[in-house]
């Protein structure tokens, strides 16, 4: 990855391969509004590619040398393999192509910038701080890794000099971008495939910590071991500001969270209510990181706290689908089994004394082989835990990894087909349960299925 940002006059006409991507299109969405002159294509048209299309970006349907046009710098995403004709093109040509995160960094410079990190989290969080400092008059422009129905989109150019963005770690390209606040909700050990080792994944945390300034600051959760020792270990080099979060009784903005009617956050000798629309301690822990951003950036801690029950949530994180005969449907992008467990813990705490019944589908070969015995465990806290096959996204199948890793440990569930999914779930569900699709993949289409079947 790049160590200097490169600047977003000097790009000329930028060509995005893979424009359809939500992050992708983020990027593109937030040049097409600075005045850069904007081209992308993707292989399959959709509904984003004729909002960038009705802006102002040149925008074309499937792969071809030919789309480049006069294109003087493109940008790849990270799904875009080398053998694509217009990367390949691109780079014999000698033109210069860019990771997402280094177009984004781009169109940064001159911003005071908020990046969001961590394992999970980072989609809500982020989308937290934006509608908050929208909320608060701040405008800020944003780029985030989710629709955010509060917003209407999910990234934009705004008035102001603030710019929020979710840093990604799963490949190291969070290293990109210049934080003024960076902050971390969790660090734990994932995306092996890229880093090799959990130390290798605690080593990139430091080294995105070390990118903050002196008068910067880090907000870490304290509530999670990883993020805690990442701001020890930052605290200690005395480069810049450390402040922690959560319920902690140390921690400097202290989460109370008592339930989703009784939840406040105090910073100093001030307590302040959150009226918060998300369920779940994470998300009550994900506003007091958003509470701390805007009370850092000048806004009143009265009306950081109101301007969170503007919050109603991102696309696929505990996203309301539909109902049907009772049942309440919704879909959630928990792909590691620690966003597993919170997202059964905020259905339990939608479902009262009700059943909770899941359909999950792993994301990644590696990331199934690395943790199946933790995703049992996690999928163990539904009542009835049914496993699709694995989604292998750019991953290529590895001999002996099946969803029946985790199913085999299961007690409450099993493996199901695609074909008898919906029937499966549908037969469980009782009036008043609560079914949650899990996943990174297409296990998403399964959620509008389910509220058919069940005649919602």
């Amino acid at each position: 990855m790049t160590t200097s940002i490169v600047p977003l006059e000097s790009l000329g006409r930028v060509h995005f391969i893979g424009i359809g991507g939500v992050g992708m299109s983020a990027v593109a969405r937030i040049m097409v509004a600075r005045g850069v002159p904007v081209s992308g294509t993707d292989a399959k048209d959709l509904p984003v590619m004729h909002d960038l299309s009705a802006a102002g970006a040149r925008i074309a349907v499937g792969y071809d040398a030919g789309n480049l046009g006069d294109a003087q710098t493109i940008v790849a995403g990270s799904a875009i393999r080398a053998d694509n004709p217009e990367l390949a093109a691109a780079r014999a040509a000698g033109l210069p192509v860019l990771h997402r995160s280094e177009a984004l960094a781009a169109t940064m410079a001159g911003h005071r910038v908020v990046t969001v990190a961590g394992t999970h989290g980072k989609s809500t969080t982020t989308s937290m701080v934006a509608v908050l400092l929208k909320e608060a008059g701040l405008d800020p422009s944003f780029a985030i890794g989710a629709n955010v129905p509060a917003l209407g989109v999910n990234a934009a150019h705004g008035a102001s000099d603030i710019f929020v963005a979710e840093a990604d770690e799963s490949d190291g390209s969070f290293l990109n971008y210049r934080p003024l606040i960076a902050v971390v909700t969790n660090v734990e050990a994932d995306h092996l495939d890229h880093y090799g080792t959990p130390e290798a994944v605690f080593a990139s945390f430091d080294n995105f910590a070390a990118l903050l300034p002196a008068e910067g600051v880090l907000l870490a959760c304290a509530d999670d071991a990883g993020a805690r020792a990442l701001a020890e270990r930052t605290a200690g080099k005395g480069t810049t500001r450390v402040l922690t979060y959560g319920t902690a009784e140390d921690a400097d903005i202290r989460l109370h969270d008592d339930g989703p009617a009784a939840v406040a956050v105090a910073i100093g000798a001030q307590t302040h209510a959150l009226a918060l629309q998300v369920p779940g301690r994470h998300n009550a822990l994900n506003a007091a990181a958003a509470f701390a951003v805007a009370v850092e950036l000048g806004v009143a801690p009265e009306a950081a706290a109101a301007a969170l029950g503007h919050f109603t949530g991102a696309s696929r994180r505990f996203e309301l689908k539909g109902q049907g005969r009772g049942v309440r449907v919704y879909d959630d992008y928990a792909h590691h089994p620690t966003e597993v467990r919170a997202a059964l813990s905020a259905a339990r705490s939608v479902a009262g004394g009700r059943k909770v019944h899941v359909l999950f589908q792993p994301h990644l070969f590696s990331r199934t082989r690395e943790f199946a015995t933790e995703f049992a465990e996690a999928l163990a806290a539904a009542d009835t835990a049914l496993v699709l096959d694995i989604y292998p996204a750019r991953e290529d199948p590895v001999p002996g990894v099946t969803s029946a890793l985790i199913a085999d440990h299961l007690t409450n569930g099993r493996l199901v087909t695609a074909s008898e999914a919906v029937d499966s779930v549908v037969a469980v569900a009782g009036e008043g349960d609560v079914v949650l699709t899990v996943g990174a993949g297409d296990v998403t289409a399964y959620g509008p299925a389910i509220v058919g079947a069940l005649g919602g």
